[in-house]
């Protein structure tokens, strides 16, 4: 399918500072979004049965009022948009963290394309488990599906994790590599250009960089892949780091 003009896409309602609110998901957002990649061409959506569908085979072993824990390794870790009783650092193996995706909503767009993180097969990854209280599993993995599962470009997952030192099963979401938006590694400067000039509705890649960045700071990672993307990312945006 051919691209079309995403110059007037439809309003779209989020938080005021580009973060995602835990109110902003229901099935109206999930229509502007939807007519937004329709502008675009794009052809990774679901529909809503397949995502319930997806949800409902993922959740079909736990108990009632079982908690579930989340990995998160991006803005899911610094802006989870869900009811979270607790968040402890965790660590998965067999996946790292990877901008491998193509980015073309949210803090990109058809004009100025940026790259979203995935987690991507090899390697390790430090992030954020986040737990969900038993009660609130139905609502928040519902909210959680409609946030990642909007179309094909992760499959979720569940993993064995080091939540804080204890072994737990964790629930994430995994980059499809038979998906439109995957895109594969891409060397430091390429991406570092794309997410510099790549901005959309919910404002700027870099800034999506930056707090992910910071988020791994305070889980004491200050000098890793990401930082050094970073450091690329300002010198093209001629932007400074706050000090």
């Amino acid at each position: 399918m051919t691209p079309r003009s995403s110059k007037n896409p439809p309003p779209f309602k989020h938080g005021v500072d580009g973060r995602l609110r835990r109110e902003d998901f229901t099935k109206d957002r999930i229509d502007q979004l939807r007519a937004l990649a329709d502008v675009g061409g794009q052809e990774w959506l679901v529909t809503d049965e397949e995502r319930d569908q997806s949800r409902a085979e993922m959740t079909k072993h736990l108990a009632k009022g079982a908690p579930v824990w989340i990995f998160a390794y991006g803005s899911l870790m610094w802006n989870p948009a869900m009811h979270v009783a607790v968040s402890k650092r965790a660590q998965i193996f067999g996946y790292h963290r990877s901008y491998c995706l193509n980015l073309v909503l949210g803090r990109g767009s058809l004009e100025k394309p940026g790259l979203m993180l995935g987690l991507d097969r090899g390697g390790s990854c430090i992030g954020v488990a986040h737990k969900i209280a038993g009660e609130h599993v139905q609502s928040e993995l519902e909210i959680l599906w409609m946030r990642e599962m909007l179309g094909t470009t992760y499959f979720p997952k569940w993993l064995r994790a080091d939540v804080a030192g204890k072994q737990q099963n964790v629930l994430t979401f995994i980059a499809n590599r038979e998906g439109q938006r995957y895109l594969g590694p891409k060397p430091l400067r390429y991406a570092a250009k794309r997410i510099a000039m790549s901005s959309g509705i919910l404002g700027t890649n870099r800034e999506y960089l930056y707090n992910t960045n910071r988020e791994l700071e305070a889980l004491g990672i200050s000098d890793g892949p990401l930082h050094a993307l970073e450091a690329e990312v300002r010198r093209i945006a001629k932007e400074p780091k706050a000090t």
